[in-house]
C-alpha cells in the first residue's frame, strides 16, 4: 500500500510540476510567449526579458510553490500513510520532472531553478534557504542567473550531506541537481565564450533563434523545402 501512495504522490507532483507558469502568466497578462523570444526558456529569467518585473516576479513565485506544496504535504501528512523523508524527496522530483518536461506543453519545460528551490524548501527549510543564499551571492557578484543557478545547484546535495548527513534524501537532491546542471548546458557553453545574457538583460531574438529545440528547426526546414 506504501508503494501506491508514493507512486500516486509522485504522478500528482509531476502534474502540478507540469502547469508552465511562465507561459500561463504571459498569456494572462497579454504578453509574447517566452518561449519565441531570449533563451527561448519558459522561466522567470527569461520572462524579465519580456520587460514585465510583475510578471517575472510571480512566474518566480508560482513555479517555486509547485514544487513546494507537494513536498510539503507529504512532510506533514506523509507519515500517516507510510511515507518518509525519502518518498518526500521522490516526490519533489517528480514536481522538478513535471517543469522540465512538462505533460500541458508539449515536453517544452524550463530549466527548474525555481521549482528546485520550492522543493528544497519543502523538504528542509534550512537548506533551501541556505541554498537561496548561494544563488543570491553568485547573482548578486556576477549578474548572471546561470552561474547562480549552476553553483547553488552543485552546493545543494553536498549541503545536505555535510550538516544533514547522507541519505536516500541526498541522493534525489543529487540526480535532481544533475539535471538542472544538464539543462543548463547552452548557458554553460555562452558562460565559456562570454556571450551569456546577464540578469535583465533584453531579449535578442537571435537567442531564441538558437534556443529552437531540433524538432522546432527541423519543421521549419520542412516548411521551406515546401515553399521552394
Amino acid at each position: 500500500m506504501t508503494t501506491l501512495w508514493i507512486a500516486a504522490a509522485f504522478v500528482a507532483a509531476y502534474l502540478i510540476g507540469s502547469l508552465s507558469f511562465a507561459v500561463i502568466v504571459s498569456r494572462a497578462m497579454g504578453l509574447d510567449d517566452p518561449r519565441s523570444y531570449g533563451s527561448g526558456n519558459p522561466g522567470a529569467t527569461n520572462v524579465l526579458r519580456s520587460g514585465s518585473k510583475k510578471a517575472a516576479a510571480l512566474t518566480l513565485l508560482l513555479d517555486a510553490v509547485k514544487g513546494l506544496v507537494p513536498v510539503l504535504l507529504v512532510r506533514l501528512f506523509g507519515e500517516r500513510v507510510g511515507l518518509g523523508e525519502g518518498s518526500a524527496m521522490l516526490v519533489g522530483l517528480g514536481a522538478f520532472l513535471g517543469h522540465l518536461w512538462p505533460v500541458f506543453f508539449r515536453f517544452q519545460g524550463g530549466k527548474g531553478v525555481a521549482t528546485a528551490a520550492g522543493v528544497l524548501l519543502g523538504f528542509e527549510p534550512l537548506l533551501g534557504l541556505g541554498v537561496l543564499a548561494v544563488w543570491f551571492g553568485v547573482a548578486k557578484t556576477t549578474k548572471y542567473s546561470s552561474l547562480a543557478a549552476l553553483i547553488a545547484a552543485g552546493s545543494a546535495p553536498l549541503l545536505h550531506a555535510i550538516v544533514w548527513g547522507g541519505s536516500s534524501a541526498t541522493l534525489a537532491i543529487f540526480v535532481m541537481s544533475l539535471l538542472l546542471i544538464w539543462r543548463h548546458g547552452s548557458n554553460i557553453a555562452k558562460l565559456m565564450a562570454g556571450t551569456e545574457s546577464k540578469i535583465g538583460q533584453k531579449s535578442r531574438p537571435a537567442e531564441a533563434a538558437a534556443a529552437a529545440t531540433p524538432t522546432r528547426r527541423a519543421e521549419r526546414r520542412q516548411a521551406r523545402r515546401k515553399t521552394h
